[in-house]
């Protein structure tokens, strides 16, 4: 660190250990970038290779030539535990969510959907075949009528059948529901497309723009760093301790042990700690979304398992069609009775005859998709990343401590100033 800290080696050996070192550097981040862009961005491997061989190049140079540069990459890292390292590990909750849940959603629907054509096709198949039934009591009815007619009377009587017209071709209608059917597959695969599609997009923007966002957060942390004296000057550090114990001053410390802390402490201030609870509050609304998201996806996979499961088990509905025929005839009534002859009945033989169908709701032959089941590993993997990210959200201010760390070891006759000014702050407060 003291070699790839200073700003010029001073011999042959520091200058290729500052050269291996940098080559380590580049060689683990270009790999690192070539998979977060092939694997996480979901760009093409020949764009993915050849960008992260570009940047490892650039990145080379930059660190082997430019010792500010150095100290600016070397602040990003401990920058990805603050707002903007957060901001992308969301993202890549966000991605690895709608990707693999918003699928599985989808997937469900359509099986619903399955379920409810293949019902809906089979009864109204059955219904429209139940017609058969009025169809063949129409024509035993009116043949028992004729044949007892004719029994009576020598003169053949007329056709008094009902006329019953059974609907054969159901194709129209089953034509009709696959095309139904179709439009609304592509209209819900067209919808998934979209959802990856934007969310890819989107994930590639912010990505993109929280990189640039840690390279400027650390540099502008660097200038004001050395512009400003006043920045991120409250912490008592060794090299403070050392002039206070010099210049026979060590009470400055403990009398204003309230105002300053310890980098390397875990005391909080009370601005960072309001910080943090902030922080905190707005990635819990993020992972309700998102646990919200996954409850969706259990939901539609048992509303789908449930149809599947209940269509199998729906029963046939018996349908029984009851006849019952009983009649008299009376011989030209009015007439015997005109002259005085008694009325005449004859009793038909009677007619009773049953029925029998079945309306049936679900057939072996209906095209089902199963259920797709919620992915564990995918809860497993979200759950992780927010431990983490809660973790960032408390680990964010020891960052800031370890950035100015690292910019007082690049840096270290800036750092004496920062020490004296502090020091003589603290010398003005006392004698006021």
């Amino acid at each position: 660190w003291w070699v790839y800290s200073k700003p010029v080696p001073a011999d042959g050996r520091e200058l290729w250990t500052l050269f291996l070192q940098c080559s380590c550097v580049t060689a683990l981040i270009g790999g690192l970038f070539y998979n977060w862009m092939f694997a996480s961005l979901e760009y093409s491997w020949h764009l993915s290779t050849a960008l992260s061989i570009s940047f490892s190049l650039l990145l080379l140079l930059a660190l082997f030539l430019v010792h500010p540069a150095r100290c600016v990459f070397s602040m990003i890292m401990p920058t990805l535990g603050t707002k903007q390292g957060r901001k992308l590990l969301l993202s890549s909750c966000v991605v690895i969510a709608v990707v693999n849940v918003t699928p599985n959603i989808t997937s469900n629907i359509q099986t619903i959907l399955q379920v409810i054509k293949c019902i809906c096709k089979n009864s109204s198949g059955s219904l429209l075949n139940s017609t058969a039934l009025l169809q063949a009591a129409s024509q035993e009815f009116g043949a028992a009528i004729q044949e007892a007619l004719y029994s009576l009377t020598p003169y053949k009587p007329m056709n008094g059948r009902f006329k019953f017209s059974l609907l054969q071709n159901t194709s129209s209608i089953y034509q009709k529901m696959d095309l139904a059917g179709e439009k609304i597959s592509r209209d819900f695969l067209s919808a998934e497309v979209l959802v990856k599609d934007s969310v890819r997009a989107g994930n590639r923007l912010a990505a993109g723009f929280s990189m640039l966002y840690l390279c400027f957060e650390s540099t502008w942390y660097l200038k004001n760093y050395l512009a400003n004296l006043r920045f991120d000057n409250f912490y008592i550090t060794k090299r403070l301790e050392r002039l206070a114990v010099d210049r026979k001053a060590a009470h400055l410390l403990v009398g204003s042990s309230k105002n300053l802390i310890r980098p390397t402490g875990l005391r909080l201030s009370r601005e960072e700690g309001g910080q943090c609870l902030v922080q905190a509050v707005l990635l819990t609304v993020a992972l309700l979304l998102l646990l919200l998201l996954v409850a969706m996806e259990h939901f539609a996979f048992s509303v789908a398992d449930t149809a599947v499961r209940k269509a199998a088990q729906f029963s046939v509905v018996p349908i029984t069609l009851h006849i019952k025929y009983k009649a008299k005839i009376d011989i030209l009534p009015s007439f015997t009775k005109g002259f005085g002859f008694p009325s005449k009945e004859l009793q038909l033989q009677d007619f009773e005859q049953n029925y029998h169908h079945y309306l049936i709701s679900s057939s072996a032959h209906c095209r089902i998709s199963p259920p797709v089941p919620p992915s564990p590993s995918v809860l497993l993997v979200v759950g992780l990343l927010f431990c983490i990210l809660y973790s960032t959200v408390f680990l964010e201010t020891y960052a800031r401590r370890l950035c100015r760390k690292i910019a007082a070891s690049f840096f270290p006759s800036w750092e004496e100033k920062r020490v004296l000014y502090l020091y003589r702050k603290l010398s003005r407060r006392q004698k006021k």
